[in-house]
């Protein structure tokens, strides 16, 4: 089932499988979310939760077992219970089930909001230690987003442009997709990353330290999509390697995937998600629309 939430600028649809976005229209029915094509990524906007990204071998030890889990978690195939709080607000929420303590032994609370505030979709994440233990887990987005998103203009005319000029780190990644370490990634003006197919031939671009926003925009056009993300310690961006793909995921993400070679230990990974018993933890990121 879907739950749909609009305002005078937006209209937006979530499923409850996964609390995954659908759609985000604006008051003329232009789309700005990608709707999923085989032949690239039959995606949309998965919510990524307990981990990110790839485990090797698809392990982990905690506590001194071995757990199994598939790559971005298990909340993304999930069926979250879905609660309408008004016309422009929705949240989702998954708690623990004998699938997910296979994966995953925590008792937990894990819920997804959509609000929508003028020309902005805020997204929260809430997550909730239920457990005697202590929990570790990572989290984060993977909307894809149309490319291009406005008439007359092209793939090749769009760049993100980040808020301040510095150099970031890049996440380096071997041919799997696992982490081998960290290098200065420089921006075009020092702020800018222009967009062509060739540059996901290697996979996604991950960057650490480059601010709390970035947006989407064409040179020859007047929309644009700004993504915030202020306690995110990562943005990602994606489409399928080696094709012409027409759409950009736009992913913040709190951690990192596991490194080369290496089955990571959650009591010893670096920058995992640490909550206590009762403890929890809220964020969000939101997506304006700009130029509607």
């Amino acid at each position: 089932m879907n739950n749909i939430i609009k305002n005078e600028f937006l209209t937006v649809e979530i499923s409850e499988l996964g609390a995954e976005l659908q759609s985000i229209k604006d008051n003329e029915g232009n789309e700005y979310l990608w709707q999923g094509d085989e032949k690239y990524w039959d995606g949309k906007a998965p919510n990524i939760f307990p981990y990110v990204a790839r485990l090797t071998e698809k392990k982990y030890t905690l506590f001194g077992n071995t757990y199994s889990m598939g790559t971005h978690g298990f909340a993304r195939n999930s069926v979250f219970e879905a609660e309408q709080i008004s016309d422009t607000e929705v949240i989702f929420t998954l708690c623990e089930t004998p699938e997910t303590l296979k994966q995953y032994p925590y008792n937990f609370c894990f819920k997804v909001g959509f609000k929508l505030e003028c020309n902005r979709l805020v997204n929260t994440f809430y997550v909730k230690n239920n457990d005697e233990k202590v929990m570790y887990c990572g989290l984060g987005g993977h909307p894809g987003f149309n490319v291009p998103f406005e008439d007359n203009t092209e793939f090749e005319d769009y760049y993100l442009e980040f808020e301040n000029k510095e150099v970031p780190l890049q996440v380096v990644f071997s041919d799997d997709c696992y982490v081998l370490g960290k290098q200065p990634y420089k921006l075009d003006g020092g702020n800018k990353l222009p967009l062509y197919h060739s540059l996901f031939d290697n996979d996604a671009i991950v960057l650490e330290n480059a601010g709390q926003t970035v947006t989407l925009k064409s040179k020859n056009g007047k929309k644009a999509i700004k993504a915030y993300f202020p306690d995110m310690r990562y943005i990602g961006f994606w489409h399928r390697e080696r094709s012409d793909a027409p759409y950009v995921c736009i992913e913040p993400w709190f951690s990192l995937p596991s490194r080369k070679g290496i089955i990571e230990d959650f009591e010893k990974q670096e920058g995992l998600l640490k909550l206590e018993k009762n403890k929890e933890y809220k964020t969000e990121i939101s997506f304006e629309i700009i130029g509607i």
